[in-house]
């Protein structure tokens, strides 16, 4: 999997991504140009009767997931996935700033969302069969991968070596389940956020940290006693969340998502939250025109225990 690192000196990020809406336009016959055109606008499906009367989105982001949703040093949202609910803003409304972002954890974000408490969850949520039996999800507009996170010290080297040892990771993710079906002599140990299981592994109550390659690539760039492993598994794409049956949110969602990938505006929020170093690394991680990912509906790939 591709590589992708932890923003840790952030400045102030803008409230809209870059994009580009039309082009001057040349008339055709004489060859010469002619006025600028304008371009013509993008219909898009109805948005939900409560977000329009509303006239704002309001939406779940992770804020301790950087460089997808964090805080920033001026005390902002900032990430990925902010910026993605921002363009869903200007799509909706003309300005990225008729939002409200609701800070949401792992364990949380699903029950946040149920609640109605949020209009939808842009929160790096892995698409499993499970939690399609809860909430829907949109079409994908990112792919990860799990990887383990170690000691640089550590005499853990992949996933062969890890029975008896004490596997970390973060409560509502799949890498919990996916420890206790393929590493049956392993010790799992779940807490609330990322964070704490970089301090887990760093103080020695875990042995390894399994998450997603965007969070742990981040983490190693800046704690150069941390390592990552080249074991990969669970390569599965994140999708936005949406409440089960709610078909009007999921619809101008999808549009808006194939929407930004017609225009290449995934690479471009890209760019603006990752080192560039990193970002031609993690290119492929985006869609592009041309491009897209799909979800593993054929099976079960939460319960594959292949590792690569």
């Amino acid at each position: 999997m591709k590589r992708l690192g932890l923003i840790t000196v952030l400045g102030v990020l803008g409230a809209a991504v870059l994009a580009t809406w039309g082009i001057a336009a040349t008339v055709g016959g004489s060859g010469t140009a002619g006025p600028a055109a304008t371009p013509k606008p993008v219909k898009f499906p109805a948005l939900p009767a409560d977000v329009k009367s509303r006239n704002r989105w309001v939406i779940g982001v992770k804020c301790d997931f950087p460089p997808f949703g964090f805080i920033d040093v001026q005390g902002r949202n900032a990430g990925y996935d902010v910026e993605v609910a921002r363009q869903f803003t200007q799509f909706a409304f003309g300005k990225a700033n008729r939002l409200t972002l609701v800070c949401v954890t792992t364990p949380s974000r699903i029950p946040t969302l149920q609640s109605k408490r949020v209009d939808m969850i842009i929160s790096t949520l892995t698409w499993t069969k499970a939690r399609t039996e809860v909430i829907d999800f949109s079409v994908p507009y990112y792919s990860a991968t799990g990887r383990l996170l170690v000691k640089k010290d550590s005499s853990v080297a992949s996933t062969r070596d890890l029975k008896d040892k004490t596997v970390i990771s973060t409560r509502g993710a799949l890498y919990g389940p996916w420890t206790k079906l393929c590493l049956p002599g392993s010790k799992l140990l779940e807490v609330d956020t990322p964070s704490s299981a970089l301090l887990a592994v760093k103080d020695g109550r875990a042995d390894t940290f399994m998450f997603d390659d965007a969070f742990l690539l981040g983490a190693v760039t800046t704690d150069r006693d941390l390592k990552i492993l080249k074991d990969k598994f669970l390569a599965i794409p994140w999708g936005i969340g949406i409440r089960k049956g709610d078909t009007v949110t999921k619809k101008w969602v999808d549009f808006a998502l194939r929407r930004m990938q017609a225009r290449d505006l995934f690479l471009p929020i890209l760019r603006k939250n990752a080192p560039k170093s990193l970002v031609d690394d993690f290119a492929g991680n985006v869609p592009r025109p041309g491009k897209a990912f799909r979800y593993p509906e054929d099976r079960d790939a939460a319960t594959d225990c292949t590792v690569s």
